[in-house]
């Protein structure tokens, strides 16, 4: 790899410094050219298909459209696209949900230089690249029970502080049903009460606090 020839580079975050940084180290390297940035999912869209970079450092936060959305929309048009997620989120389901979505690296913003060099060259040869510390997180994510689709909306109305006949009257079943949820609820998060579930949900990255 040359001059001639860089990895081409798309940075999509809603950071501007973050941006100027990654792009001022990047374009230091002999063989890496940062060719364009997005400020939001659907700039990061738009741009890749415009740019067509060999690798798209993703973050998974930002405005408009989530990086995970964008990754998913830029794959259905070109499934050989790479990226790496490069983010703050480092829950287990974030981490699950980002390699779902079809990222090749997964990376948090405080990781060094070295590693991130490390990542890009790793994936830009069509290989993953995943840290222990992360594969770590993902493997007890994989051993851990799944919330159902209804137990997810149970728990998002239980955050929300309702009690079970409140639910109940919301989702048009019966309190005993509801109670039924949120027992399995519990003991799929190894919770002792609704709090907890609720707590360790949001630790896990299950729900956001803003849901």
């Amino acid at each position: 790899m040359t001059r001639l020839n860089p990895i081409r580079i798309l940075i999509a975050d809603d950071h501007p410094m973050l941006r100027v940084a990654l792009k001022s180290m990047i374009n230091s390297e002999p063989n890496m050219a940062v060719v364009g940035e997005a400020r939001d999912g659907n700039e990061a869209v738009e741009l890749f298909h415009q740019l067509r970079p060999d690798i798209t450092l993703m973050d998974i936060n930002m405005p408009k459209m989530d990086g995970l959305e964008a990754m998913r929309k830029i794959l259905e048009v070109d499934p050989q696209a790479r990226f790496i997620v490069l983010t703050n989120f480092d829950s287990e389901e974030d981490i699950y949900r980002g390699l779902e979505a079809g990222a090749m690296g997964y990376l948090m913003k405080d990781s060094t230089f070295s590693k991130l060099l490390e990542t890009i060259q790793t994936v830009h040869v069509g290989q993953k690249h995943i840290p222990p510390e992360i594969a770590q997180k993902l493997a007890s994510r994989k051993a851990s029970p799944r919330l159902s689709p209804r137990e997810m909306t149970v728990l998002r109305l239980v955050m929300a502080g309702m009690s079970n006949r409140e639910i109940s009257a919301e989702l048009n079943i019966t309190e005993s049903t509801v109670k039924s949820h949120v027992k399995n609820i519990l003991f799929k998060l190894g919770a002792s009460d609704r709090t907890q579930a609720v707590t360790k949900a949001i630790q896990r990255g299950i729900l956001r606090e803003n849901e």
